[in-house]
């Protein structure tokens, strides 16, 4: 009988873990349906999420690759219901490990957004060049900014 409350203690709390992955997954979508790119993007987590405006926030975003990387650029857009408002071109050495290597790698892309951000869904738009700028990939979601503290100043 103890074994089985410890099984189904084991099963709770995995059911739970996994909800809370999900709950926290972020929609990706490819910028062309149709292209063959050579990095797959297979998810976006952003932290914290909702964004507190002035507060740093971390977009984790998990990628495979079928070709070595030695360095390329990272082109972020940001829209604010529509309206484009941010560009950013970040080294990719700067934002993983270089040179990356086949198979599975991390961007992490970490930044303070302004205090005076008005909260609301936002959505990105990243591109990924390599070297030669031939483009890797181009991914689009969506993020929301809440009501942080608002004291900072900062860029995005």
């Amino acid at each position: 009988m103890e074994m089985m409350s410890s099984n189904l203690l084991l099963y709770f709390s995995l059911t739970l873990c996994l909800l809370f992955v999900f709950s926290n997954a972020t929609d990706i979508h490819y910028c062309d349906k149709s292209a063959d790119y050579n990095v797959e993007v297979k998810g976006v987590e952003i932290s914290p999420n909702p964004v507190a405006r002035g507060q740093p926030a971390t977009f984790s975003i998990a990628a495979t690759t079928g070709q070595a990387l030695s360095g390329g650029k990272l082109v972020i857009d940001v829209s604010f219901f529509g309206w484009h408002i941010h560009s950013e071109t970040h080294d990719l050495c700067g934002e993983t490990s270089c040179p990356v290597s086949v198979g599975d790698f991390v961007i992490f892309h970490s930044q303070v957004l302004p205090g005076y951000a008005p909260p609301g869904s936002y959505s990105l738009k990243m591109k990924l060049y390599d070297g030669n700028k031939h483009e890797l990939t181009c991914i689009n979601f969506g993020f929301d900014i809440g009501f942080g503290s608002g004291s900072s100043v900062a860029d995005i």
